[in-house]
């Protein structure tokens, strides 16, 4: 796609998302917001993607909101700001409910909306010299990017109100240790780990991975019951499916299943 803020290529069926502003930082500004969402649709709908990396040019990931372009704005920041989440809620959103795999590869500073869309990933890797913090409330700001919704899921009620309250940045270490990722890679070697990991989802059950990503999801509003009535029902819908057939015949044949087919 052609965009001038967002770049999106396609190598082997992984669609590489990349936050294309380095000289500040990849911070999400209005053209940003809208290119990001229109990249999330297109990778959920592209039938040549089957797993979606995104990190950020540069040295950062995303510092998150641009700021100077949003005090540009004047008294109008506030509704310049509906329209700013607008777009960058529907990107989350369309990146959470896509059936393809979504894996951040955080490269330096994830802040304020840059570690909400890091923590909106199904994995996240991390170099060792990322830093995680988020930023809204040091300005007087609150979350968006469904940071609200991922915080307090990921680390717990106590620590996500820590992390906002007091604006402490966590190491990648501690971010491994507090659940926000799942690993550390060194700075040179994240982008190859991250690409074989996604090459590996490729070839993996696409379509399972999008409803095991739903049922995570909506456990934590159902009962225990509710979810496992959910459960019968996809498991079901799955092993009918073309994938469950094919993933129950290589098993029982012992042979490498082939999803691509």
């Amino acid at each position: 796609m052609e965009n001038k803020c967002v770049h999106l290529s396609i190598e082997n069926h992984v669609g590489i998302i990349t936050l294309n502003r380095p000289e500040v930082g990849n911070a999400i500004d209005l053209q940003t917001a809208r290119e990001l969402m229109e990249v999330a649709i297109f990778c959920s709908e592209s039938e040549k993607i089957r797993a979606v990396v995104i990190t950020g040019a540069g040295n950062k990931f995303s510092v998150g909101g641009d700021l100077k372009s949003f005090a540009n704005e004047g008294d109008e920041i506030g509704s310049h700001l509906k329209i700013v989440t607008a777009y960058f809620h529907q990107a989350i959103s369309h990146f959470a409910r896509m059936n393809k795999p979504l894996i951040g590869a955080v490269n330096g500073v994830a802040a304020g909306g840059g570690m909400s869309l890091a923590c909106a990933c199904d994995l996240v890797y991390a170099s060792e010299d990322s830093k995680f913090v988020t930023a809204y409330n040091n300005i007087g700001l609150t979350p968006d990017g469904a940071g609200s919704y991922f915080f307090p899921r990921l680390v717990g009620m106590k620590r996500a109100l820590e992390l906002l309250y007091t604006n402490r940045p966590l190491d990648a270490k501690e971010a491994k240790e507090w659940g926000i990722i799942n690993h550390v890679v060194p700075k040179d070697k994240l982008m190859s780990v991250v690409l074989d990991l996604a090459q590996t989802l490729v070839n993996g059950p696409m379509n399972a991975f999008g409803v095991t990503k739903k049922l995570l999801y909506h456990s934590l509003q159902e009962t225990l019951e509710s979810q496992m009535s959910i459960e019968s029902v996809f498991i079901a819908e799955r092993a009918s499916s073309s994938e469950g057939k094919e993933g129950i015949s290589a098993f029982l044949e012992k042979r490498e299943a082939d999803y691509l087919k």
